[in-house]
């Protein structure tokens, strides 16, 4: 689900929480679909998206300001680990990770009914 009743399309709060790593063969230049100029390799077989191992964390992707208006500049083309953490989001059931980024921007949790 990504239209504008999806929160996890215009939230934004766990893309500047946490840091996200992923598998290499995520890399466009491997095969996958994640940009290579937005990630940093680690090891030989281990990728970070650029700006999630700042303090405080801020993905490269997040457009806009979290808690605000904010999206994914590379939704479709996103790593494993931000379509995992973004399922029960999009069904509108936050998880604890996600309802801990959410409070870090002044958000109610998703299961509230009081979604951004």
């Amino acid at each position: 689900m990504t239209g504008p009743d999806n929160p996890c399309t215009r939230c934004g709060a766990c893309c500047a929480a946490f840091r996200v790593d992923f598998a290499c063969e995520e890399l466009a230049s491997r095969g996958g679909t994640v940009p290579d100029g937005l990630a940093i390799v680690i090891t030989s077989s281990l990728a970070r998206l650029r700006g999630t191992d700042h303090a405080p964390p801020r993905c490269a992707a997040l457009v806009g300001q979290p808690g605000a208006q904010a999206g994914c500049g590379i939704y479709e083309w996103r790593p494993s680990p931000c379509r995992e953490f973004g399922l029960r989001a999009a069904h509108g059931v936050g998880d604890d990770a996600c309802d801990r980024a959410r409070a870090r921007y002044g958000l109610p949790p998703l299961g509230s009914g009081t979604a951004n």
